[in-house]
């Protein structure tokens, strides 16, 4: 039986898919994560120095988190027992304990649990968990793609230390991509083939940062171009055709001098209301691999940049987009992103804001910056009003009004204007509103430079 099980492990290891074969069997075989593996980093200390306590390693689908977990098994000396919190449940977990007990008991043993997909655990299988990991029975390796501070109890999540594996980097996978196709044992290297360079673009950025998605996406991308070139009599070469097959996305590129006009043309689209035309670059932008992260800070300033006052709104939709990227990330996100992209095309426009801040930046840079007005200095702290710190000030909330006339700006700038306030959308009515609050009083206008 032990031949044959041998023999069957052998045979499942050539026919596995090829980010099983690939899976790293070091830690420097682990792409991307250099900030918890690089050389004297904290998570490859803990691991080589065997002194790892109970973690928990968060992070997207395809980044490493289960390959942290095997090479764990191989650098420790403790048991090392494995559950899928998928299908494993509260026996499956008493059963762990009492082998970890009896080890501990017999051979002073110690045992780490790996348990995939943590996160599926409710709430009392994971209380289940809690007392034989605060004792240290075991060593609790938890690996999740969700929030553990939404998905874990809040006692589990403090006696574990939490690792953060990233999304992996386009460079991260094209260095993947090179060593499955050099393999000749585990990767393809066995049958022999090349890749054009948009190719191996493609599938790189187009992998969502998924390790496991970029192999098996290049192992069809691999077997397409095998069986023409067997077919043709000539040497296999994977085209961005079969790149583009594999992982069925369409190759949608732009070069540097594209990317700034396309965004130009986002921006313009937005800012001259024409909704269609900005969703139009926005859905260039996301099939040619644009980070979204990238467009979500762009249309953060638009909102106020190019709306502003006129719908103070935009800015809380911009930032809330802004905000389900991060939560959310792709491809989901990219309906936050046009949730938004539209409403601000359709918002009423005003770069009053922006304008005001211009003025005065220009005022600040070519006038002599005067002295804060007495009255409006600090006066809170003792001995300040003997300097004269805060004596005249009128408190506004004091005038029926919530307003009194008083001297605001420096000497040197009384009079200047730098907002110069726009009839349009809501910064219409709030202008008015100002004013007819303001009109009750009589004021200098002139004096106060006020618009």
């Amino acid at each position: 039986m032990d031949l044959f099980s041998v023999a069957v492990e052998e045979r499942l290891a050539t026919k596995a898919p090829l980010a099983a074969r690939l899976r790293p069997r070091k830690l420097d075989e682990i792409v991307g994560q250099r900030h918890l593996l690089g050389a004297g980093k904290p998570l490859r200390v803990l691991i080589e120095s065997d002194r790892l306590s109970s973690v928990i390693v968060w992070g997207p689908a395809g980044t490493g988190k289960t390959s942290i977990a095997r090479l764990v098994a191989g650098a420790t000396s403790k048991a090392f027992e494995t559950l899928s919190a998928v299908n494993a449940g509260v026996k499956d977990v008493r059963e762990v304990v009492d082998r970890a007990r009896e080890r501990l008991g017999q051979r002073g043993q110690g045992t780490i649990l790996f348990l995939d997909e943590v996160h599926r655990f409710n709430k009392t299988q994971q209380d289940a968990l809690l007392p034989h990991v605060e004792d240290g029975l075991l060593v609790l390796i938890g690996a999740t793609t969700e929030n553990p501070y939404f998905s874990l109890t809040g006692p589990l999540l403090s006696r574990s230390t939490l690792f953060r594996v990233e999304e992996l980097k386009p460079s991260d996978l094209v260095e993947l991509i090179e060593r499955a196709l050099a393999d000749t044992t585990r990767g393809l290297g066995a049958e022999p083939a090349t890749i054009e360079a948009d190719a191996l673009e493609h599938l790189a950025s187009r992998a969502e940062g998924d390790a496991r998605h970029a192999l098996t996406c290049l192992e069809l991308a691999h077997a397409l171009a095998f069986e023409r070139s067997n077919a043709q009599g000539d040497a296999a070469n994977i085209s961005l055709a079969d790149a583009e097959a594999a992982i069925a996305m369409r190759a949608v590129r732009y070069g540097n001098d594209e990317h700034y006009d396309i965004v130009s043309a986002f921006i313009k689209s937005m800012r001259g209301s024409d909704p269609d035309a900005a969703v139009f670059w926005l859905a260039r932008m996301l099939e040619a691999g644009e980070d979204a992260r990238f467009i979500a800070r762009r249309i953060v300033i638009f909102a106020s940049e190019d709306i502003g006052l006129a719908n103070s709104n935009a800015l809380s939709v911009a930032t809330a987009a802004a905000q389900a990227v991060e939560f959310v990330g792709l491809p989901e996100a990219r309906i936050n992103l046009a949730h938004a992209v539209t409403y601000l095309a359709l918002a009423p426009k005003s770069n009053t804001a922006y304008a005001a801040l211009n003025r005065a930046s220009e005022a600040i840079r070519s006038t002599a910056l005067g002295s804060v007005p007495m009255h409006l200095r600090d006066g809170s702290y003792k001995g300040a009003q003997s300097l004269g710190h805060g004596v005249g000030y009128q408190y506004p909330h004091d005038a029926p009004d919530g307003w009194l006339p008083q001297q605001y700006l420096p000497d040197e700038f009384v009079g200047q204007r730098f907002y110069e306030p726009a009839r349009r959308g809501a910064e219409d009515a709030l202008v008015q509103q100002w004013r007819s609050r303001r009109s009750e009083v009589a004021i200098d206008t002139d004096q106060e430079g006020s618009p």
